[in-house]
């Protein structure tokens, strides 16, 4: 990691940049038309806070909060010179009170608050009144209702300030949690470097977290780690990079494109029109569909790597899409996605298990076999449907939970009954649709739902064919037999109520014509969603415990006489 230039502070004549990162020579005009990123290597030089909401703030439309809050030396603190000193010394570079800037502006016309870090106050150290602008800040938001943008460049907790520095961490957090709890939006932006008390507080709260690219994040720095623990870091440790990879954050996002990112996370969190595209009646069909085609063979055609993949789902489907990453505790499971949606007017949260057409995509994706920290990113993003009222739409294709030991040492089971639990009380409508596999619990992990849909040629087990004939047979031969006795197609799930609806396939499967089974999909959640929207929080809790309970219960449980089926 190459160590970083000075900052370029607003109004400064600078002629020529040197990049720190790749040695470049930038002309200081072209370096400002490029958003003060480097055109030769794309660094991301520092910026100040002026700089920086002039970037993304819509022409004229900032308004500072006073900067009325003035630091104090109420330790006496001193090291090399007076805590005052620095503080004069910070004040007449920067021509602030404190390293921190507050104020309103728009984003593609929508309102919101935001407050800014100023590393070259202190190294944006959060005293005092860093803490109380910020709490000020979130207040406002909470007051008028506006997304609050936190936008952090900090060492860390400001030493000269003592304890009541570190207390800052506790006041900023408690007033996230107010924003939490009334369901107004947090958006934070970490830029480098982000450290200590404040990564450790507001800038790592908030219900979407960006980075800038290869900005330095974390708790201690690098030469605190070193210094203390004798520790060597490896290459890209604590880059903004390495955070998205381990579950920190959600994106790593470029300058250039970072207000256009806000400005659709603002409008997909911002007021829905329960607008749903049509629906038609021939989308989900509610009767047993009669087919040629064994148990096996529909079970192979649900394998098929060819079928399309949440992804190209979520394509073809949603209007606009936002991924969301990290379960923010150990990684980023690429065999389960998610993210906000736009449904018609409608925002949504979406939810899926991912594979791949290929050997090197269906390995990066684990074969659609989720860790648990795939299932702990679900159940993150289901929390957060719940506070901001978002419908969930979940699409089911696994073989499985994924059964390695680094699974079952982080908690496996743990966080799929989260998820299953999650499920069974959220307070807003959720929509499942098998696609392919719908194999064991790693599958109702995501099936859990007011109304589940199946492709007609998916399936949905409690166990997968081969596993059910090796533990009844002793071998998988015969995985035929044990697909016949397990009842898994869309036919005989329907029959059983464990499915509401199945959607049609074009003849030979999905994968022959993905575009036009997209849109039946597309077609089907709308008519399935829409009654949905219109019951309460409490009518759908109480309707899908309603559902779940009627599975074993023999006054509920629909009684199928199989003899009179036609089985393969």
């Amino acid at each position: 990691m190459t160590t970083t230039p000075g900052p370029i502070r607003a109004g400064q004549d600078v002629q020529w940049r040197r990049c720190a990162s790749c040695g470049a020579y930038i002309y200081g005009k072209r370096l400002d038309r490029n958003r003060k990123v480097c055109p030769e290597c794309q660094f991301h030089f520092r910026i100040p806070p002026d700089v920086r909401t002039a970037q993304l703030a819509d022409s004229g439309s900032f308004e500072a909060f006073p900067d009325t809050y003035a630091p104090r030396d109420l330790l006496g603190f001193r090291d090399s010179k007076p805590y005052p000193d620095r503080l004069r010394d910070a004040q007449a570079r920067t021509g602030r009170q404190d390293a921190v800037l507050a104020g309103k502006m728009s984003v593609h016309g929508r309102q919101l608050v935001v407050a800014v870090l100023d590393f070259t106050f202190m190294g944006g150290s959060m005293g005092t009144v860093v803490g109380e602008t910020v709490a000020a800040a979130a207040r406002t938001a909470l007051a008028e209702r506006l997304p609050l943008l936190l936008i952090a460049a900090s060492g860390g907790a400001r030493m000269q300030e003592g304890a009541l520095s570190l207390m800052q961490m506790a006041k900023t957090s408690q007033w996230i949690a107010a924003l939490r709890e009334a369901r107004v939006p947090v958006i934070n932006l970490n830029t480098d470097p982000t450290f200590g008390g404040v990564s450790a507080s507001f800038a790592m709260l908030g219900d979407v977290v960006l980075a800038e690219p290869g900005s330095l994040l974390g708790f201690a720095g690098p030469q605190v780690i070193r210094n203390t623990i004798r520790q060597e870091l490896p290459a890209g440790f604590q880059s903004a990079e390495f955070l998205l990879e381990h579950g920190m954050i959600d994106a790593v996002v470029p300058r250039e494109s970072m207000r256009e990112q806000l400005a659709r996370l603002l409008s997909l969190l911002g007021p829905s029109v329960p607008e749903l595209p049509e629906g038609s009646g021939d989308s989900v069909l509610v009767h047993p569909v009669p087919t040629t085609r064994t148990t096996r063979e529909t079970v192979a055609l649900a394998r098929d790597i060819q079928r399309p993949t949440t992804l190209e789902y979520i394509g073809y489907v949603f209007d606009d899409f936002v991924g969301l990453h990290g379960d923010r505790a150990f990684g980023d499971d690429a065999a389960l996605v998610g993210g906000l949606a736009r449904f018609g007017g409608q925002s949504v949260v979406v939810l899926g298990h991912q594979k791949g057409h290929d050997t090197a995509e269906l390995v990066r994706s684990n074969f659609g076999m989720p860790n648990p920290e795939g299932y702990r990113k679900a159940l993150r993003l289901m929390r957060f449907a719940d506070r901001f009222g978002l419908p969930v739409i979940a699409f089911i294709d696994t073989p499985g939970a994924f059964p390695g030991i680094g699974a079952e040492e982080r908690g496996q089971s743990v966080a799929i009954a989260e998820c299953i639990l999650e499920l069974s009380r959220l307070r807003v409508p959720v929509v499942s649709v098998v696609t392919g596999e719908g194999g064991s619990g790693g599958a109702l992990a995501l099936g859990v739902a007011d109304a589940v849909l199946i492709l007609e040629n998916a399936y949905y087990s409690v166990i997968s064919p081969e596993g059910c004939s090796t533990i009844l047979f002793g071998t998988a031969e015969h995985a035929g037999r044990a697909a016949d006795a397990l009842r898994l197609t869309a036919s005989e799930l329907l029959r059983l109520g464990v499915v509401d609806g199945i959607v049609p396939e074009p003849p030979d499967g999905a994968h022959t014509a993905p575009h036009t089974t997209a849109l039946t999909v597309k077609s089907a959640l709308a008519r399935t969603l829409a009654p949905l929207l219109d019951l309460s929080g409490e009518q759908l809790v109480d309707a899908r415990r309603r559902r779940y309970d009627r599975f074993g219960d023999p006054q509920l449980q629909p009684v199928v006489d199989w003899e009179t089926h036609d089985d393969h």
